[in-house]
């Protein structure tokens, strides 16, 4: 008898939809077959079937039986397609009714007793359930929590075997999952916190103008100025994410298998922080079967990379495309992906290898080509790609002995959401929702100067060998500088500021 199903692969983070059909009463040796181009990992699931099947009282006829996923040309992986499997042969054995089992899209890993394990990407599938009109999704209780976040559907989440066939079977009824969100607008991480950055009131400045415009960011300044202690405090002052950024933010993660990040709700963003020994592969994504990098990570949040002079240059090399369009493809054998990767890049460096080029009270030990070979190593297009460089000096002793905590990041926060406000209603009709990320076609309209300001800009285009891409950046910097002031139009002072953070491009180049 054949019986089918509906479930589904993931391919970088989205869901492709795979259908699960079993035919059992058939000649031949009694064994079950699995084709429709399995990995090991799907092929092992004919065991752990058996196993949770046996333990649940279900049995199996000696017959040959054939189970096929489709498309066949579509490689499936992982230990998804348990339950679709475990649930087809039992139709195709009249051991469970087929009225419901087309109605949902199923997925879930069997453990030998026939309890349900977490398997990723359960975001995704209810957003392909829902795309393909169906009743809704069947998942594993860790899955189905994510999976809740898509409207329009019911989520059922199931613990082992015994409770989907009577579900299915109409012999008991479960009630559909409901999100549940944590909201509350508390601290991020009450272990860091603004108040407790020393001195620095330029570096601070230039965070918020980037945090509040979405703008990339280079801190440049010796050992023990303050580089990754700020950083580490942007997430504190970046604004919550919306629904639609959250649902983003975990289906990728959900992809990966990374259900903990649910947890921290909608008061937090992505902070990702890679080890300069990272791969290429590690960074922007890939493998066998394309999956996401810490670029996609970090989508809607924050990339920092310390010491940014020590990751390889080819590792480097790879941020120009995501930088610019917010987004990276991947092309594989097993596929080509397009995977997100909008975020707000920070990094941080010494001004030479030793750290100490310029500091009036700590000698340089570099020689000059030391330094240039320390400073090649980040190329000028990539520089190009970052709106903001600004200095961070060494503190002077009394610095550190007399300090006052300065404003808290929530005081920060409360000016950041402020001016995001502002930037989603300018861009209301598109999908970004930052200055940072201002199509060409808006810049003429979002950013218009004054003759007196034109000649500004250009002169200082000339002064520093500015490119054109360093033109309009600085001009989205402006249109953020004059929204923090509440200005309508950008100002003499707002271009020269948002100029005077690209004053290193020749320095560093």
């Amino acid at each position: 008898m054949l019986s089918s199903t509906n479930s589904a692969t993931l391919l970088g983070v989205s869901a492709l939809p795979v259908a699960v059909e079993a035919n059992s009463g058939e000649r031949g040796d009694p064994r079950v077959v699995l084709v429709g181009l399995p990995d090991a990992t799907v092929k092992e699931s004919l065991d752990r079937v058996h196993s949770s099947l046996s333990n649940g009282g279900f049995s199996l006829p000696r017959t040959r039986i054939t189970v096929n996923l489709a498309p066949a040309d579509l490689r499936k992986e992982g230990s998804a397609f348990d339950l679709p499997v475990a649930l087809c042969l039992l139709a195709s054995t009249k051991q469970l009714g087929h009225d419901l089992l087309k109605e949902f899209l199923i997925a879930g890993e069997l453990g030998l007793s026939g309890e349900l394990r977490y398997v990723r990407g359960g975001l995704s599938m209810a957003v392909l359930a829902k795309q393909q009109k169906r009743r809704g999704v069947i998942l594993p209780v860790a899955s189905a929590k994510e999976a809740s976040l898509v409207d329009g559907i019911e989520v059922y989440g199931v613990d082992n075997l015994s409770q989907v066939v009577d579900f299915l079977n109409q012999k008991v009824s479960l009630d559909a999952i409901r999100p549940s969100i944590n909201s509350s607008n508390i601290d991020k991480d009450p272990l860091y916190d603004f108040n407790e950055v020393k001195g620095q009131p330029k570096l601070r400045r230039a965070v918020e103008v980037a945090v509040c415009g979405g703008h990339n960011l280079l801190i440049i300044g010796p050992p023990g100025s303050g580089k990754s202690m700020v950083s580490k405090r942007i997430p504190t002052i970046l604004p919550s994410p919306s629904m639609d950024e959250y649902i983003e933010i975990i289906k990728i993660y959900s992809s990966t298998g990374d259900a903990s990040y649910m947890a921290n709700g909608l008061n937090s963003r992505p902070f990702r922080a890679p080890h300069h020994t990272i791969s290429d592969v590690g960074l922007i994504g890939g493998g066998t079967i394309p999956g996401a990098g810490e670029i996609s990570l970090a989508h809607n949040g924050v990339l920092f990379l310390d010491e940014l002079p020590e990751f390889k240059r080819s590792v480097l090399e790879v941020l120009r495309q995501p930088l610019e369009d917010g987004e990276v493809t991947i092309s594989r054998s097993a596929g080509k992906v397009t995977l997100p990767s909008r975020f707000m890049f920070v990094a941080s460096m010494n001004p030479c290898p030793c750290g100490y080029l310029g500091d009036p009270k700590n000698s340089c030990r570099c020689s000059i080509p030391q330094i240039q070979k320390y400073r090649s190593k980040i190329s000028g297009p990539l520089l190009d790609r970052i709106d903001l460089h600004v200095e961070a000096p060494a503190l002077a002793v009394t610095e550190l002995q007399n300090f006052k905590k300065s404003e808290s990041s929530e005081v920060i926060r409360r000016r950041v959401e402020v001016c995001r406000k502002i930037q989603r209603e300018r861009f209301s009709k598109l999908k970004i929702k930052t200055n940072a990320f201002m199509p060409d076609s808006w810049i003429e309209k979002a950013c218009f100067l004054s003759d007196e300001n034109k000649q500004v800009l250009v002169h200082a285009m000339n002064q520093l060998s500015l490119s054109a891409r360093a033109y309009t950046r600085i001009l989205k910097v402006s249109r953020t500088i004059a929204d923090m002031c509440n200005s309508v139009n950008i100002e003499r002072n707002h271009l020269l500021e948002a100029i005077q953070y690209r004053n290193l491009d020749r320095k560093i180049i």
